[in-house]
């Protein structure tokens, strides 16, 4: 299996995977011609990637990330904004593989940190990211961190 930084090219093929997903968590459908548009510009931005796995033939998953410039580092913070392996292929250590592509690219980008958002009813995901050396309690405190959005 391969592992490699998406390219422009392959904007649309993460558009479909990005479907996916969304359709597999109960998100509207997605209009995929405005997909694949936002992610040539994320790819074609240096403060966006994503990561493939699979082969030409097969994708089996991808991470999509943002990274931004912020007071508490050096380098950008990345925000890992999708993780995604592919349902019959879960359980096989893809996810592991994308996120340490992840984890090694934002520290390619001179990154400080990264930052993941999941649902508190999601255990499993919650597992797996703690399984790999995150959490949701800083060190030196005893109280959970929460994200809090506004979209407008």
């Amino acid at each position: 299996m391969t592992i490699r930084v998406a390219t422009t090219d392959d904007a649309a093929l993460l558009a479909r995977l990005q479907d996916a997903f969304d359709t597999e968590f109960g998100a509207p459908p997605a209009d995929l011609d405005v997909l694949t548009r936002r992610y040539a510009a994320l790819l074609a931005d240096p403060d966006g990637f994503a990561i493939l796995a699979g082969t030409p033939e097969e994708t089996t998953g991808f991470g999509t990330v943002t990274l931004r410039p912020t007071i508490y580092h050096d380098g950008p913070l990345a925000v890992l904004d999708e993780l995604y392996v592919i349902p019959g292929l879960r359980d096989r250590g893809i996810g592991t593989r994308l996120l340490n592509a992840v984890v090694d690219e934002v520290r390619r980008r001179d990154g400080g940190g990264l930052h993941i958002n999941v649902d508190e009813i999601d255990h499993d995901t919650r597992r797996f990211y703690e399984r790999h050396g995150f959490v949701n309690i800083e060190p030196g405190t005893d109280y959970r961190m929460l994200l809090y959005l506004r979209e407008f």
